[in-house]
């Protein structure tokens, strides 16, 4: 059980920092397309929003504590912070490298919450990587032919 609950707080970091680059992106977004890629981020970002709670709260049902600073957010996750502004079409494809490693972290996640026979857990957790799929899709089309 321990293993599922360092996951699912590899989760709640993932998902804390997508959300906070996504909407870093959001705010300064610039170009040609910066209406449908801005109304695009702030959809993407307000659905990671959403999940977020109920990360933490599926933690605290398996009986841990939640990371909640940024220090400890940033030793958990794999997504890399973003100090600069670049270009709308490099904003799309570092979106689209974090959310596949999203979906390998909720992968990893499942499996351990169904050898834990948590199914509950692993029901929201296949909700999640749903999600997350829809978000790579966009990503990928966004790119395409770039």
């Amino acid at each position: 059980m321990d293993d599922l609950i360092q996951e699912l707080k590899k989760v709640l970091a993932n998902s804390f920092a997508f959300y906070v680059k996504t909407a870093n992106y959001h705010w300064n977004v610039e170009g040609p397309n910066f209406p449908q890629y801005h109304e695009f981020l702030g959809n993407v970002y307000e659905e990671v929003l959403g999940s977020i709670d109920k990360t933490a709260e599926e933690i605290r049902k398996l009986g841990s504590y939640t990371p909640g600073s940024f220090s400890r957010f940033a030793e958990l996750s794999d997504i890399e912070d973003e100090l600069k502004i670049p270009t709308a079409d490099v904003m799309m494809a570092r979106l689209l490298d974090d959310n596949e490693r999203i979906l390998v972290n909720l992968e990893t996640c499942f499996e351990l919450s169904e050898a834990n026979h948590q199914h509950g857990l692993s029901d929201w957790i296949a909700s999640r990587q749903d999600a997350h799929k829809k978000h790579a899709w966009m990503l990928r089309s966004i790119l395409k032919n770039k």
